[in-house]
């Protein structure tokens, strides 16, 4: 089995035409080896198609896609055997086992007997299921159905693993137990490549993000380099006790205040000049008589970042 090389995928062009729509419009990109590579944008804007494009499951209408150097259409059998994929819904057999389910992926991945065996066990192991081998796939809650999805991916061992919308619906620490072993996962050195429309978790595990809508990728860094080229402003949060000003009353006293949003107990305020308006809100503070109960500078959430991403790609 071959290594990847720098791209364990590499999109060239990368197009796809139904009935007449473009859905995917020529993009290109590079999934560096040994990374966590996430695949975010709304929903309807070319995520699922391009996935099904670079494992074989869509045509191509144009451009190529290789897989740790093999095209994914001249070389087919050569990729498959490079990538796992684990789809939004399960593929597994409701009234199979655990190990059951995997030896029977394991067989369809060509995976000899007694090595078949091996992995199954190893991969169970790594998810923490070895001890409900036996238990069917229809009585496990949603987080383990999960893992176990992802562990039927892993047993040829591939070099690359696709995941759509990977925690999907699962509560917080089935997520975050999750998150843990992708992370173990991809430092013992499988590639991930993560579809999401869900920014926190986009940019919580990924090495580099590629944000693609309406079918174009309209940027593509690491976190932090998105974070700088998109210059997105700190934002003051600040509560005050007895009370609260109004967005009027702040926006028309404190010096550069741009824009003031109430969150619940507190307030979000974004500002021209951060520092200049930490040291007014405080003065405005003294002079009205209320005492500061919470105040701090943090950059934009996620959620803020990609917002003005697909608003600047608009």
């Amino acid at each position: 089995m071959t290594e990847c090389g720098g791209c364990a995928v590499s999109v060239e062009g990368l197009t796809k035409i139904y009935d007449g729509t473009l859905a995917v419009d020529h993009i290109s990109f590079c999934v560096r080896r040994g990374e966590i590579f996430g695949f975010l944008g709304p929903n309807g804007a070319g995520k699922t198609t391009t996935v099904r494009m670079l494992v074989g499951l869509t045509r191509i209408t144009s451009g190529s896609a290789r897989i740790c150097g093999y095209d994914v259409v001249r070389d087919y059998k050569r990729a498959r055997a490079l990538f796992g994929v684990v789809p939004d819904v399960s593929n597994l057999y409701f009234e199979l086992t655990c190990y059951q389910n995997l030896l029977f992926s394991a067989k369809m991945y060509g995976v000899p007997g007694s090595i078949a065996r091996r992995r199954v066990e190893d991969v169970l192991k790594f998810f923490g299921l070895w001890e409900i081998r036996n238990r069917k796939f229809k009585a496990l809650s949603k987080g383990l159905k999960r893992r176990l999805a992802i562990a039927a991916a892993l047993v040829h061992d591939p070099k690359v693993l696709f995941l759509d919308e990977p925690t999907s619906g699962l509560d917080v620490m089935s997520r975050r137990m999750l998150w843990s072993k992708l992370r173990e996962l991809n430092k013992s050195g499988v590639t991930i490549f993560l579809t999401t429309h869900n920014v926190y978790e986009a940019f919580h595990i990924s090495s580099r993000i590629a944000v693609i809508n309406k079918g174009r990728i309209t940027a593509i860094g690491s976190p932090g380099e998105l974070s700088r080229k998109f210059s997105v402003q700190e934002v003051i949060e600040a509560g005050f006790h007895p009370r609260n000003p109004s967005e009027e009353e702040i926006l028309g006293n404190v010096k550069g205040v741009l824009e003031v949003r109430v969150r619940g107990d507190h307030l979000e305020i974004i500002a021209s000049d951060p520092t200049v308006a930490l040291e007014d809100l405080a003065r405005y503070a003294r002079l009205r008589g209320l005492s500061i109960s919470m105040l701090r500078l943090r950059g934009a959430d996620a959620e803020e970042l990609f917002l003005k991403i697909i608003g600047e790609a608009e």
